[in-house]
């Protein structure tokens, strides 16, 4: 468990500094990564790293938790892109050490309404 929360830690320190190579290491060589948002699927560790290196956007990762066991982990990340901050949520399907499947899901922040201003508390 230890060693595959250190895997994802190492992912997302990759991911924030560029480092493509380690950035995709975790994936098997016939991971399948969807986004279901935009109806995307890739299929393959080099398909996966080269819709991520192409693109266009300044990016910046801010992990905020990691939790998972065996062979099933999320992480709850805040990305932006090009100073616009999007949140995202990771799971990740393992098998072995390897992710043999990613989903990614992205939400932008939104206003909240005033008719609940009475009931929350900053976050």
């Amino acid at each position: 468990m230890e060693s595959t929360r250190a895997a994802i830690e190492e992912h997302w320190r990759a991911s924030e500094s560029g480092e493509i190579e380690a950035e995709h290491a975790i994936y098997a060589e016939d991971a399948i990564l969807d986004y279901p948002q935009s109806g995307e699927r890739f299929r393959g560790r080099t398909t996966i790293a080269a819709q991520r290196g192409g693109h266009p956007a300044d990016r910046h990762f801010t992990v905020l938790r990691i939790v998972g066991s065996g062979e099933l982990w999320v992480s709850e990340c805040i990305i932006t892109y090009d100073g616009v901050p999007t949140h995202s949520i990771s799971i990740m399907e393992f098998a072995g050490e390897s992710v043999v499947h990613e989903t990614q899901y992205f939400a932008d922040p939104f206003p909240a309404p005033e008719s609940r201003a009475a009931l929350v508390e900053p976050s």
